[in-house]
C-alpha cells in the first residue's frame, strides 16, 4: 500500500473519467438494452397523464439538470471529505466501484420501475409488486427517512449560508431567474437554448455583482440573516416549490443550479490539471481500525455509510420515483438521466475527496476535530499538528479551527487549489466564500425536490383512506399535504432538534437504497428477467447486509455506551421497518420463482404475473 502514498491528483481525475466513460458506454447500455429493455415506443406517464402541473414532458437536457441537481445534495460533497479520515484510498475505491455497479444501477432501475408504474412512489411500487402491507410499511419508512433527510440537509444549508451574505444573495437571485426561464421555456417553443444562455448570463452577473455588493456594509447587513430567519425562509421556499407547477420554479431553478454545480466542479478539475497537487493524505491512516476524531467506527463497514451520495444513495430513489418519472418523455432517456446523472455525481464526490486530501493531514484534522477535544487529540497524535492552517486563516479572514462537518474543509481545499492557479493568487478569501455558496446551492436543490416528493407520498397514503387525495390536481389536497409535510421537517429545523439525529441519515439512507434495489428486483423477476435481475439484486443485498452491520455497530458500540438511547431507538426502528420489507420481498421472490407458466401483459411481454400499473 506504500506505493499509493503521495499519488498525484491528476491520476485520480483521469482514471475516474476513463472508468465512468467506459461504464456509461458499455454497462449503462447493457442495462438499457438487456436488463430493462427500454422501449422508445411505449407511452410514458409524462405524455399519458400530462396535466401541466406535475406530469410535464420535459426536454432531456433540462430534465438531466433537474435530476442531477435534486440528487446531488450534501452527500457527494461532505461524505467523501469526512471519509478522508481513513485515508484517500478507501473513499476513492468505494466511489468508483459503488457508483458504477451500485448507484448507477439503483437510479436507473428505480426510475424505470416508476415510469412503468405511472410515475408513482417506491411505496406504491412495493404495494403492487409485493403486497399492500409491505407497501404501507415501505411508505412509513420512506416518510420517516425523508423527514430526517430534509431536516438534516436544511441544517447543513443553514450552516453554509449563516454569516455568508454573498451566498444568501446569490441563492435568492436564482429564484426570479428560474421563474423567468420557466416562463420562457413553457410559452416559447424551442426556447431551451435561449433560456439556458439567458439564465447562465444572469447567474454569472449575479455572482460577480453579489461579491462586490457585499463589500458595502449596509447591503451586506440586509443579507446577513439570523439562523431562525433562514430556517423559516427555507421552509417557505420548500412549500412553494411543492405547490407551484413543476415547470415554473422547481425544474428551471434546478436546471440553472446545475450550471453552477457542474461548472464549479469542472473549474476544480481544470485547477487540479494546472496545479497538479499531490495527495497529502496517506492511502490509509491509523484510524482505519476506528477511534478517529470524526468517525468513531472502523473503515469497514462505515466507509459505505459515510459516503452515500456519490456512490449509492437511497435519497435518489425518492427523486427517481417522485418528480423525474413524471417528466420523462421517452423511456430511452432513462439511461442518460438516471445512469448519466449518477456518474456525474460520482465525479463530484471524487473531486471533493481530492480537494480535502490535498490539505496536509494536520490541517485537515485541525479543521474537523471539535475544539474541545483538539488538545487531547494532539496529545495522542502530535505528528498531526496544523501546519498551513494559520496561513489559511490569515488569507481567508475566518477562524477555521474546529469547523466540523466537512463543508469548511472542502471549501478550504477548493480555495487552496484555486489559489495556486496562474493569475489567481491572493484571492483565497474570494474562492472560499464562493465554495461555501456553491455547497449551499448543492444542498437547497435537494430540499425543494424532496419536499415535492414528500407531498406526493403523503397524498398517496392519505388517498388510500380519503379517495379525494388520489387526485393530484385537487388543490385542497395539494395545499394540505404540502403544508403538513413542510411543517414536519421545518419544525425540526427551526427548533434544531434534528441536529442530534443527523448521524441516522447515513444508516437510513443506505437502507433505503437497498430497499429500492431489492423491491425493483422483484419487478424484474416478475418480468421474466431473473438472470439479468442479479445486476440489481447483488448490490441490493450487499447494501442491506453492510448497512445492518453498520447499524448494529453504531447502536451497540457508539450509541448505547454513550447513553444516547433516543438515537439507538430511532436507528432500531429504521432497521426494523426495513427488515420487515426485506423479509416480505424475499418471500415474494420465492413465490415468483415457483411460477412456471408465463402470461402476456397488455404490451405483449411475457411475465410471470400480471400486476396493476
Amino acid at each position: 500500500m506504500e506505493f499509493l502514498n503521495g499519488i498525484n491528483a491528476l491520476t485520480l481525475v483521469f482514471s475516474s473519467l476513463l472508468i465512468f466513460a467506459i461504464a456509461y458506454r458499455f454497462y449503462g447500455i447493457f442495462l438499457a438494452n438487456k436488463v430493462l429493455r427500454l422501449n422508445a415506443n411505449r407511452v410514458t406517464p409524462a405524455v399519458e397523464f400530462a396535466d401541466g402541473q406535475d406530469y410535464v414532458r420535459t426536454d432531456k437536457k433540462v430534465l438531466f439538470g433537474h435530476h442531477f441537481a435534486a440528487i446531488a445534495a450534501a452527500g457527494p460533497l461532505v461524505g467523501p471529505v469526512l471519509a478522508a479520515q481513513f485515508g484517500y484510498f478507501p473513499g476513492a475505491l468505494w466511489i468508483l466501484i459503488g457508483c458504477v455497479l451500485g448507484g448507477g444501477v439503483h437510479d436507473m432501475v428505480v426510475l424505470f420501475a416508476s415510469v412503468r408504474h405511472k410515475g408513482e412512489s417506491l411505496a406504491s411500487i412495493a404495494a403492487k409488486e409485493i403486497s399492500r402491507p409491505i407497501g404501507t410499511i415501505s411508505g412509513l419508512a420512506v416518510l420517516f427517512i425523508l423527514i430526517l433527510t430534509l431536516a438534516g440537509l436544511s441544517l447543513a444549508c443553514i450552516s453554509a449560508m449563516h454569516e455568508a451574505p454573498w451566498s444568501l444573495f446569490t441563492i435568492i437571485l436564482t429564484m426570479p431567474i428560474a421563474l423567468l426561464m420557466g416562463l420562457i421555456m413553457r410559452f416559447r417553443e424551442g426556447s431551451v437554448t435561449f433560456a439556458s444562455i439567458l439564465g447562465g448570463i444572469l447567474l454569472f452577473i449575479g455572482i460577480i455583482s453579489g461579491h462586490h455588493l457585499m463589500e458595502i456594509p449596509a447591503i451586506a447587513n440586509l443579507f446577513n440573516w439570523r439562523i431562525g430567519t433562514i430556517s423559516i425562509a427555507i421552509a417557505v421556499y420548500g412549500f412553494l416549490a411543492s405547490v407551484l407547477p413543476i415547470w415554473l420554479l422547481l425544474v428551471p431553478r434546478d436546471y440553472l443550479s446545475t450550471y453552477l454545480k457542474i461548472g464549479t466542479i469542472l473549474m476544480l478539475a481544470i485547477g487540479i490539471i494546472f496545479v497538479a497537487p499531490t495527495i497529502q493524505m496517506p492511502a490509509l491512516t491509523s484510524f482505519v481500525h476506528g477511534g478517529g476524531p470524526i468517525i468513531g467506527g472502523p473503515v469497514l463497514p462505515f466507509i459505505f455509510i459515510v459516503i452515500a451520495c456519490g456512490a449509492i444513495s437511497g435519497f435518489h430513489a425518492i427523486i427517481a420515483t417522485g418528480t423525474t418519472p413524471k417528466m420523462i418523455g421517452n423511456e430511452r432517456e432513462i439511461l442518460f438521466v438516471g445512469y448519466g446523472a449518477m456518474l456525474v455525481e460520482g465525479f463530484v464526490a471524487l473531486m471533493a475527496l481530492i480537494a480535502a486530501c490535498t490539505l496536509l493531514p494536520g490541517d485537515y484534522f485541525a479543521i474537523n476535530t471539535p475544539v474541545a477535544s483538539y488538545e487531547a487529540f494532539l496529545a495522542l497524535h502530535p505528528e498531526l499538528n496544523a501546519v498551513d492552517l494559520p496561513h489559511f486563516i490569515d488569507k481567508i479572514g475566518v477562524d477555521l479551527y474546529g469547523r466540523t462537518g466537512g463543508a469548511v474543509s472542502l471549501a478550504v481545499g477548493m480555495a487552496h487549489i484555486f489559489d495556486k492557479v496562474p493569475f489567481m493568487d491572493n484571492v483565497m478569501a474570494y474562492w472560499y466564500n464562493f465554495a461555501i455558496m456553491f455547497e449551499a446551492v448543492f444542498i437547497l436543490t435537494a430540499i425543494d425536490a424532496g419536499t415535492r416528493v414528500g407531498r406526493f407520498f403523503l397524498q398517496e397514503m392519505l388517498g388510500s383512506v380519503f379517495p379525494a387525495f388520489k387526485d393530484k390536481n385537487w388543490w385542497p389536497g395539494i395545499i394540505f399535504c404540502s403544508a403538513v409535510f413542510t411543517f414536519s421537517w421545518g419544525y425540526l429545523v427551526y427548533t434544531g432538534n434534528v441536529s442530534s439525529i443527523w448521524p441516522l441519515f447515513g444508516i437510513s439512507n443506505q437502507l433505503l437504497a437497498a430497499c429500492g434495489l431489492i423491491v425493483c428486483t422483484t419487478m424484474l423477476i416478475r418480468m421474466n428477467r431473473k438472470n439479468y435481475a442479479l445486476c440489481a439484486a447483488i448490490p441490493g443485498i450487499f447494501m442491506a447486509i453492510i448497512t445492518f452491520w453498520a447499524g448494529y455497530v453504531q447502536i451497540v458500540e457508539i450509541y448505547l455506551p454513550q447513553q444516547q438511547y433516543l438515537l439507538a431507538s430511532l436507528a432500531g426502528v429504521a432497521m426494523l421497518l426495513m427488515g420487515i420489507v426485506f423479509i416480505g420481498t424475499f418471500f415474494k421472490w420465492g413465490q415468483l420463482f415457483g411460477i412456471k407458466k408465463s402470461k402476456m401483459d397488455n404490451f405483449g411481454e411475457e411475465v410471470k404475473e400480471l400486476v396493476e400499473r
